[in-house]
């Protein structure tokens, strides 16, 4: 079965699959990356006068019925010795309506800050600005509304900003277009990305881990690097320069101010500091529907966008079938009604199908703690990044093609400072050892292969049966659920980003609820 376009051109369905393995090559040498935009770049820079003056404003989805506002007023600051703000010493407020300039309703909310701390002779210490969250609510679906946000006592309330509801959980109502990204950092290069994803008009935006790469510098700032082990060999620990988040914030507000946008964490958010603390900016920065979905961790979480159901995995907290993030999954899957959120996607920041050799099989022992869950709750799509190309697999489970697993995607392709992957685990000479891939955080668990032309190797001698399409190239996704049973997905690549209806991946997922019905429940 394929869909037409209207100018009749053949768009492909998942019922046409398993589909023959393609890769579109390229030359390496092209397209592997840029350096970052510097700090006095316009879209980074501070722009506004005034410290109490809101900035990074970004939205985030709470309920059906609420939102998150969460923005930054004051001076971040690094030093040796540094003092932190006051969060009390300014007000967070949120007033909004549904006609311009006339704001019915007003939120109060928190405020905190946080501090990155190193123990080390010549590293700086940061503290951050006041970062405040307020939570909007009695929101109607589908409903534009207005806001401004700061503090009325001091004049410092934002300029008035618009954003649009969703759809309320129903099997008939969706999302307009769900824009999926990852692995972004500040290069030219996201900024294509991100150029092209706002032109796209998303109606909610899913980052896949991977966001500032604050991590790839010194304390003392200067210039990024791609491979930081590489450039800072004598660097007592992964040190980070913090004032790179509040870059980030502000090159993003013009998306996050309108868009909702739900983050999940990936290694580069890690960010080791004294007391063996860490992924502090990740937490205090961002909100995220952690109680409201019964998690009470911002690692993992889940949430609804009309008729599809998000579940955001943690790759880099406890995920064994033993631990807190597997009891709540279990639980959290065992509550979503298909009658009302038909699809059900998952987020994680590392891939588990993935034939790249970054990478390669780093995550196997989430993958084999996790995945039964999803099989048998049948998730229809899992979105993840890391890799920083683009991969599509073939419907699988238990690396066995199978019509009722879900379609798997990589898409940790959003154009950081690290450059593209490209070199597959099937060419020649460029299959990693086992121990070559091992996770910051988590175990590792290789697996030879013991079926299938892999039989007893660690990597297929050419692009496996899994993978559907994989090319090495930056750029973003969008997701257009069109019914409870089709949805289509288009990957866009940054180099198309000129041309008119272009695509570099582009196919229909369906669902066949009445054929993948959930089996019986595991031991698990």
């Amino acid at each position: 079965m394929s869909l037409l376009l209207a100018a009749g051109e053949t768009i492909p369905t998942t019922l046409d699959g398993p589909f023959k393995p393609l890769t579109r090559r390229f030359d390496p040498s092209l397209r592997r990356g840029s350096d970052d935009l510097p700090m006095d770049h316009p879209r980074l820079r501070k722009r506004n006068v005034s410290s109490n003056f809101p900035e990074q404003i970004a939205l985030a989805l709470s309920t059906p019925t609420s939102m998150w506002v969460s923005w930054v007023t004051g001076d971040a600051i690094v030093g040796k010795d540094v003092k932190p703000l006051d969060p009390s010493s300014i007000a967070s407020e949120v007033w909004y309506g549904k006609e311009k300039g006339n704001y019915l309703l007003k939120k109060k909310g928190n405020a905190t800050v946080y501090s990155q701390l190193y123990p080390f002779n010549g590293l700086l210490n940061y503290t951050s600005g006041i970062i405040h969250h307020v939570l909007i609510d009695g929101l109607e679906p589908e409903t534009k509304y207005y806001y401004r946000c700061g503090d009325s006592s001091v004049s410092a309330m934002s300029e008035e900003i618009s954003f649009e509801t969703l759809p309320l959980p129903s099997k008939d109502g969706y999302p307009h277009r769900i824009a999926f990204v990852g692995d972004m950092g500040l290069t030219s290069n996201t900024t294509t990305t991100i150029d092209h994803l706002m032109e796209n008009d998303p109606s909610l935006v899913i980052i896949v881990g991977d966001l500032s790469y604050a991590n790839q510098y010194r304390t003392i700032g200067g210039k990024g690097a791609s491979c930081f082990s590489c450039s800072f060999p004598d660097a007592p620990i992964r040190e980070t320069y913090q004032p790179r988040w509040d870059a980030w914030g502000r090159f993003m507000e013009p998306l996050t101010s309108k868009v909702p946008t739900m983050v999940i964490e990936g290694n580069h958010e890690i960010e080791p500091q004294a007391s063996g603390i860490t992924f502090k900016s990740y937490s205090e920065r961002f909100s995220v529907p952690a109680s409201e979905s019964g998690s009470n961790s911002n690692f993992y979480y889940s949430f609804d966008a009309g008729g599809v159901h998000f579940v955001m995995l943690g790759a880099y907290v406890n995920y064994n079938h033993t631990g807190l993030q597997y009891a709540w999954l279990k639980e959290d899957l065992s509550k979503v009604d298909r009658a009302v959120t038909p699809w059900l996607v998952a987020t994680m920041h590392p891939p588990w199908y993935n034939s790249y050799s970054s990478h390669y099989q780093e995550f196997e022992c989430m993958r084999q703690e996790m995945e039964e869950l999803l099989y048998q709750h049948r998730v229809d799509i899992v979105f993840a990044g890391h890799v920083h190309a683009y991969e599509r697999m073939n419907r699988i489970y238990n690396y066995t093609l199978d019509p009722c697993g879900p379609v798997y995607i990589t898409i940790g392709d959003g154009g950081n400072i690290e450059k593209v992957d490209v070199d597959f685990a099937d060419d020649p000479g460029k299959c990693p050892s086992p121990g070559d891939n091992i996770p910051e955080i988590g175990g590792s668990c290789p697996l030879n292969f013991t079926s299938g032309p892999a039989k007893g190797k660690f990597c297929w001698d050419r692009q496996p049966d899994w993978s559907a399409f994989r090319e090495s190239s930056f750029g973003h996704g969008i997701l257009e659920v069109m019914n409870l049973t089709h949805a289509l997905w288009t990957w866009q690549r940054n180099q198309d980003v000129y041309k008119n209806y272009s695509s570099g991946d582009q196919i229909y997922i369906v669902r066949q609820p009445n054929v993948c019905t959930p089996p019986a429940i595991s031991r698990y």
